[in-house]
């Protein structure tokens, strides 16, 4: 006779291929069938309120015509999406790895037509998106290549930067993906949405930040360079070149002068400008600067945060 468990876990699994081949009412209509024979199953309770969850808010989706809005509305939900996970507590990793997969593969399907002919070959935007979706369905080696196309068009934007290193460690090659992520979060913080990595260099990072300090989302992700640092994980630097040495010092002058005059910002200003410090330092080292500049740099972040340059000088 067959163990009453078994139709039930096939079932679920079903459900869970129907969503990763982008059918949410099939996986739905599983789940509901699931739930009739195992009425107390956690899993099939969390599977189904996500599918719904997606199925409801995406309803209208079809009503959006132009396929770059489509698959960036589909998108646009994912930070909806995290905060309800938050409320719903529990995780099942096979569910929500079902659930990516979906949400990245409808967005992906709506923007390969645009890619087709060619003509928006050089959109950075695009190429960005189709990388990230690339990357949320597990082509990591097509995420590679659309992610390297737009970093080509935008260098110097952190979120682009942060894609391309989170695929990179994805691939295996950390010492490239700790010097991308070094060089995104320097840049633009505030605009690498961390829910969205998947690497566990940054995962880790972010877990072990956030279970030691309470800071809200924001200043998480202008103190994770920091910490990335003094723990050891974005370990590999480049040299500046001049005009790069330049901004350094200009951006360091401004927020020095903003935390002097905005203390309520302090808190997001700080780890920022004891980040900048870091890469000041290590510039002085590569050149071999009077010792006396290093000094001068450490008593800065001395004043700064005391704690970070206890931590930093050990």
């Amino acid at each position: 006779m067959m163990n009453a468990e078994q139709p039930v876990e096939g079932l679920i699994q079903k459900a869970y291929n129907k969503l990763k081949a982008s059918d949410a009412e099939g996986a739905a209509a599983l789940l509901d069938k699931a739930l009739q024979i195992d009425s107390d199953n956690k899993e099939i309770k969390h599977a189904l309120k996500s599918v719904n969850w997606w199925l409801e808010h995406t309803a209208r989706v079809n009503e959006i015509k132009n396929p770059y809005e489509k698959g960036g509305f589909i998108l646009s939900q994912l930070k909806q999406y995290y905060s309800f996970l938050d409320i719903v507590a529990d995780n099942y990793d096979l569910c929500q790895y079902a659930v990516r997969r979906y949400v990245f593969s409808s967005a992906l399907s709506c923007f390969q037509d645009l890619l087709g002919d060619g003509v928006n070959q050089h959109d950075p935007g695009l190429l960005l998106l189709v990388g990230r979706c690339y990357k949320g369905v597990g082509n990591y080696d097509e995420a590679l290549k659309y992610l390297e196309q737009a970093v080509r068009f935008k260098r110097e934007d952190g979120e682009t930067l942060a894609e391309l290193a989170d695929v990179n460690a994805l691939l295996g090659e950390a010492s490239t993906a700790k010097a991308l992520f070094r060089e995104a979060f320097f840049l633009n913080p505030e605009k690498i949405d961390l829910r969205a990595m998947e690497s566990e260099m940054v995962i880790r990072l972010r877990d072990r930040l956030a279970q030691e300090k309470n800071y809200r989302e924001e200043e998480l992700r202008e103190w994770i360079p920091v910490y990335g640092r003094l723990w050891g994980v974005f370990s590999v630097k480049r040299e500046l070149k001049p005009i790069e040495f330049g901004r350094l010092k200009q951006s360091i002058f401004t927020l020095e002068t903003e935390c002097r005059g905005n203390p309520k910002q302090s808190a997001l200003l700080k780890p920022r400008l004891i980040n900048r410090y870091f890469w000041l330092i290590d510039y002085y080292e590569n050149k071999r600067e009077d010792p006396e500049l290093i000094e001068e740099v450490l008593l800065k972040i001395k004043v700064t945060d005391p704690e970070i340059y206890e931590r930093y000088i050990r």
